[in-house]
């Protein structure tokens, strides 16, 4: 599978997060901890906003995060409010610069740690429901992108949660006609450059580990000497696969079957339920 991080606050160096803790995303791309694999060597990918930009960019490429020397110069020269940090191990499809995360369209970005449940057989019919305008965008060949292209069709940019349940919703009965089980898992992030989501789910209520930072308040309390706590603003906020370090109180567990929304600090979590097609 694959481990990902989400930041939204104030602006911050990516290099902050992405090299320096203690278990960085870097870190967990040749050791993860709660990883299927131990190893998340398939490509990487980041994707970050600006101000006065209408569309996010986005740095992607084939090998691995932890001996790249783009990724390090530019995570030492970008400073953004909200970006994305995704390193892949892939679970069949091929590793090429199209299938690594985040997936961008428009203002959007996706990326997911997860699978569909043999894709190669439910790829066809999945990928005709989505919105023949969308459908000459999609560029890679993973059930990921389909899952990102099938909820800008039922509403993304309307309504994240109830297009995220449409679409799970649409992968498990099809799944359901071709006879697989337990189709889904999903952790996911979602943006559209001002709100974050995140995403805990899969068919048989056994989703890969999803965590999200403690709020900053508390964690200036808890943590007085830590240095990067008193840069940030209060509504800083990290959504990731594991945690970045092993500090006391600064990691909650994202409960199973859920989603959040992530606006000014604030963390809306509710129950996530799929939709029926």
């Amino acid at each position: 599978m694959c481990r990902w991080l989400a930041y939204s606050g104030s602006p911050v160096l990516m290099d902050r997060l992405l090299y320096q803790p203690q278990h960085s995303l870097i870190d967990q791309s040749l050791h993860s901890r709660m990883g299927v694999e131990t190893t998340n060597g398939d490509g990487f990918g980041i994707g970050w906003y600006t101000e006065g930009t209408d569309a996010p960019a986005v740095f992607r490429d084939t090998g691995p995060a932890w001996n790249n020397r783009n990724l390090r110069d530019l995570s030492q020269h970008i400073t953004s409010p909200l970006f994305f940090a995704h390193i892949r191990a892939s679970t069949g499809t091929a590793v090429q610069q199209t299938n690594s995360h985040p997936f961008r369209h428009g203002r959007w970005l996706w990326m997911h740690n997860g699978a569909i449940a043999e894709f190669h057989r439910l790829r066809r019919d999945l990928c005709l429901l989505v919105d023949p305008v969308l459908f000459p965008y999609i560029e890679g060949s993973t059930d990921s992108e389909v899952m990102f292209f099938l909820a800008l069709t039922m509403g993304l940019d309307q309504d994240p949660p109830g297009a995220v349940a449409r679409m799970a919703g649409h992968v498990e009965s099809l799944a359901q006609l071709h006879g697989v089980q337990s189709p889904l898992q999903m952790t996911i992030a979602t943006t559209d450059g001002e709100h974050l989501w995140a995403f805990r789910y899969s068919s048989a209520r056994a989703s890969r580990s999803l965590f999200h930072s403690n709020r900053v308040e508390t964690l200036r309390r808890l943590h007085p000497d830590q240095a990067f706590l008193r840069e940030v603003s209060e509504d800083a906020t990290l959504i990731v696969s594991e945690p970045l370090g092993d500090l006391p109180g600064v990691w909650i567990e994202v409960p199973e079957s859920s989603y959040g929304r992530v606006a000014r600090g604030l963390h809306e979590w509710q129950p996530f339920v799929p939709q029926p097609a």
